[in-house]
């Protein structure tokens, strides 16, 4: 999709605009712009949604950058405590709307980057950064209410065998009664705005507070946000390969609207368990 502010209108107004989507442009209030979101407004945003105590950075159009900038991205965000922003881009977007519901885990993201740049520098990226990276930009959280994780943890497990049929189709009523899924990757956000079969994020699973169906837009973010910072910090998740299993995303019920059965036997997308695989982290 061209990234162009007069795409904006035609875009957001789409028929068939990915569920995950909708509901995210909704719920941030950027549904009701006639134009693509600037820095300046996706700062005012931010501040609609966290009136006081913002722990995040400020958004920062790239135009607005000095050509002899030379640090890394992540440097600038750890030290000015700015996102580069560039305009009229669906995929900086979406980064500033996961900063919004997650900035401690974005915080604590941009911190284990810096963490291993002073170790072992920029270039070349280590296998830890790139893990990094990869849930930034392809993360999916599930949130378990904490009173609900002993008949949650068998659908997780399945999940992690790649037990599809079993928790995607039999138990899909599952989906927002035990299980609370939340795309975290904004490199996902923006592929949904064209879907394609083969589109896969990673999955974390957390424990939340009871009553979690009920609260707010922003206390469920504050909730989540914080569960997937402690679970970060404890598991050590990066550290080691296969720590975070895929999730085919539009298999999800409903962040797609064509899940009927011959979508689910599709098994180069929905694939078998590899022989390595191991069961998903414990739920904290």
């Amino acid at each position: 999709m061209n990234s162009t502010a007069e795409s904006w209108s035609s875009a957001i107004n789409r028929s068939n605009l990915a569920f995950s989507v909708r509901e995210l442009l909704t719920r941030t209030g950027l549904d009701g712009e006639t134009e693509f979101p600037s820095a300046a407004v996706l700062n005012d945003v931010v501040r609609r949604h966290h009136p006081v105590n913002w722990p995040g950075p400020e958004f920062k159009g790239q135009s607005s950058f000095v050509l002899s900038e030379q640090r890394y991205y992540e440097q600038i965000i750890f030290e000015d405590n700015v996102v580069p922003t560039r305009e009229n881009s669906w995929h900086d977007l979406f980064n500033a709307l996961i900063w919004l519901q997650f900035p401690l885990t974005k915080r604590c993201l941009n911190n284990l980057h810096m963490q291993d740049i002073r170790r072992f520098g920029v270039s070349p990226r280590t296998p830890a950064r790139n893990r990094i990276t990869h849930f930034d930009e392809c993360g999916v959280v599930i949130a378990v209410p904490d009173d609900m994780k002993a008949q949650a943890e068998p659908l997780l497990n399945a999940l992690a065998m790649h037990n599809w049929q079993q928790v995607l189709v039999e138990h899909r009523d599952k989906w927002g009664q035990l299980l609370f899924p939340v795309i975290f990757g904004h490199a996902n956000l923006e592929m949904l705005l064209n879907p394609f079969t083969g589109l896969t994020g990673k999955w974390m699973a957390v424990t939340v507070p009871p009553g979690f169906a009920s609260m707010s837009f922003e206390q469920q973010c504050r909730e989540t946000d914080c569960a997937v910072e402690q679970k970060i910090a404890s598991c050590d998740v990066f550290q080691s390969k296969g720590m975070l299993h895929p999730l085919p995303l539009l298999g999800v019920p409903g962040w797609y609207p064509v899940q009927d059965r011959q979508f689910y036997a599709n098994t180069d997308y929905f694939r078998a368990v590899s022989s390595k695989k191991q069961l998903q982290m414990p739920l904290i």
